[in-house]
């Protein structure tokens, strides 16, 4: 008998995206929604693909991800964003792997191919962007440092070669509001952990961040499609560090207008 799945996708105000997303899951055993209290067609788009539908106020990726997977009741996850697709692909491939049901492995990790301003991405940074997204719940969890979480499995795991499918920025203007949220996001981590700012940061990680992405990793290869998204990239890192810096400045800045006072 083949092992069963569990879909795990969060949401919120994806009434655009997540009937692709959820469509292209229907295979599977059962989807499980967390929505972050959405406000537009989103719940009602998704109450035609599933009943298990909860809602928890934003946790963050890592806690919101290991949240919805203690929702879920099959021994395999699978996690899948609003706005990605799994490919046909890449449902044949685990199907068959399922269906074997006697292989070592607790984890499958795939490709993921973006959709970027009416091209598909084939090169840089972007490309092929490996993720783990399926395993088996006992033997995994979420991990990592906000806003890139990551799944982490204690066991071997297997590289799959059909592609999820990922519609990201419908239009430069949300690419921009994505880069200013993940990055005040990583900057704050940043001060948290108290690591030390560098004004040497500020040049060399944009500048070898458009090095890796156009020139090592190809990116010149998708025309200027590659040079936005590596520019991009690069500007991404250099607000990163600037925000840190701001962080740090203002923390100072602080201690210097309303020193402590001395303790009794």
């Amino acid at each position: 008998m083949r092992e069963k799945i569990s879909a795990c996708v969060i949401s919120f105000n994806e009434e655009k995206k997540i009937e692709r997303c959820l469509k292209s899951l229907t295979w599977c055993d059962e989807i499980v929604l967390m929505d972050s209290f959405s406000t537009d067609r989103t719940l009602d788009i998704a109450k035609k693909y599933t009943d298990n539908i909860y809602q928890q106020e934003w946790l963050g990726y890592v806690s919101q991800r290991n949240f919805v997977r203690e929702k879920a009741t099959h021994p395999w996850i699978l996690y899948l964003d609003s706005d990605e697709e799994v490919s046909p692909q890449l449902r044949e491939e685990i199907l068959e792997h399922m269906e074997k049901g006697n292989e070592p492995y607790v984890g499958y990790e795939f490709p993921r191919i973006v959709y970027f301003l009416g091209k598909w991405i084939r090169h840089g940074e972007w490309y092929p962007d490996v993720k783990l997204r399926l395993f088996k719940r006992d033997f995994g969890r979420t991990e990592g440092i906000e806003p890139h979480d990551k799944v982490v499995v204690s066991g071997p795991v297997k590289r799959l070669k059909g592609p999820v499918f990922h519609y990201t920025y419908g239009e430069i203007s949300d690419q921009l509001r994505t880069l200013n949220s993940f990055s005040s996001i990583s900057a704050q981590q940043r001060f948290v952990q108290d690591r030390r700012f560098m004004g040497i940061d500020l040049l060399l990680h944009p500048f070898f961040r458009f090095l890796k992405g156009y020139f090592l990793k190809r990116g010149f290869m998708d025309g200027t499609h590659g040079f936005i998204i590596a520019i991009s990239c690069s500007f991404a890192a250099f607000a990163k560090y600037a925000k840190h810096w701001e962080l740090v400045h203002r923390h100072k800045k602080h201690f210097k207008e309303f020193p402590e006072e001395p303790v009794a």
